[in-house]
């Protein structure tokens, strides 16, 4: 792998998603009969790799797994989908990260996420990848690891003058403010802005002045999406945010659908550079409004071709 160069590096979270359906959830200290199983490959880092890699871009995985039978087969997850996996390390100490989430019929649900191998990524791991980082293009991170570890890497990205894209998920209210400086493209859902910033976020007038203060906090350019009403961008050459609407389809399951935006997101910055930043965010909404006509998580994220040539036109 010497001398290789990579589009994505993604530092960030796998999780192993253990789904039982059942026709209701159960009460404290109740077993009930559930109607279906199933296992399926989650964490938001893992999710947006998987996606940029299925449009045709070179990916790298930066994360941690357990030396388990579900770190082997996310590994192999990664493989078959043409990740670049010699980053992704497997512990001792701990097991993969895993979601145990029960679904009732009328699709409520309760989740119990392990964080596991995950919270033990650190500076070792990201040391060892430091060469890789100097000729990339885009690093993409969240914030489903130790903040600090992820601080390390979009330091060591703006360090390397490499753009980065951060996706401020699961958000936190008391968020480093240094987090927004090594920020290029600063991209969060509407509740994760309603919480970044203390104000509802409900309409896209809402959005726009979200986005505003977070470009006030010192990020490069601002991406709030809005589900079926698309999203809102904002850069530093522009006073005015851009409203992009997202194409109107029915939806089967939204669930990765944040993801499968920021992942194609991170295609077009990669690959297409000289397009305004809101028609890749329109181009991104076209890619996951794709995704929500599917059910799961990564099985419904679409490959390149699976989706018009018009979206990867220069």
């Amino acid at each position: 792998m010497a001398g290789e160069a990579f589009d994505i590096i993604v530092v960030g979270s796998c999780m192993t998603d253990l789904v039982s359906q059942a026709p209701r959830l159960p009460k404290a200290g109740e077993t009930i009969h559930g109607h279906k199983f199933f296992i399926g490959f989650g964490g938001k880092g893992a999710n947006q790799c998987i996606q940029a890699a299925r449009l045709g871009v070179r990916t790298i995985m930066v994360c941690k797994v357990g030396k388990d039978f579900f770190g082997d087969n996310y590994i192999q997850n990664f493989k078959d989908n043409g990740v670049h996996t010699d980053f992704i390390r497997q512990t001792s100490d701990a097991a993969t990260g895993a979601a145990s989430i029960t679904v009732n019929q009328s699709g409520e649900n309760t989740i119990v996420i392990v964080g596991g191998a995950n919270l033990l990524l650190g500076s070792e791991e990201l040391q060892d990848m430091l060469p890789f980082i100097h000729r990339a293009k885009v690093v993409l991170c969240q914030l489903e690891i130790r903040p600090e570890t992820t601080l390390q890497a979009l330091r060591m990205a703006r360090n390397a003058k490499v753009k980065t894209i951060f996706n401020p998920a699961p958000a936190t209210p008391d968020l480093d403010p240094e987090f927004y400086r090594l920020t290029d493209v600063f991209c969060c859902n509407e509740t994760e802005a309603e919480l970044l910033t203390g104000s509802s976020v409900s309409s896209v007038d809402d959005a726009h002045k979200a986005a505003e203060e977070f470009l006030r906090r010192g990020c490069g350019a601002v991406i709030i999406t809005l589900g079926p009403q698309g999203c809102v961008v904002l850069h530093d050459q522009e006073s005015t945010p851009k409203h992009v609407p997202a194409p109107k389809v029915s939806a089967v399951d939204t669930t990765g659908a944040g993801d499968s935006f920021i992942g194609a997101l991170a295609f077009f910055v990669a690959t297409r550079p000289s397009l305004p930043l809101e028609e890749m965010a329109l181009r991104a909404n076209q890619v996951a409004a794709v995704s929500v006509q599917a059910v799961g998580t990564q099985t419904s994220f679409p490959h390149r071709r699976e989706l018009p040539e018009w979206l990867f036109s220069d």
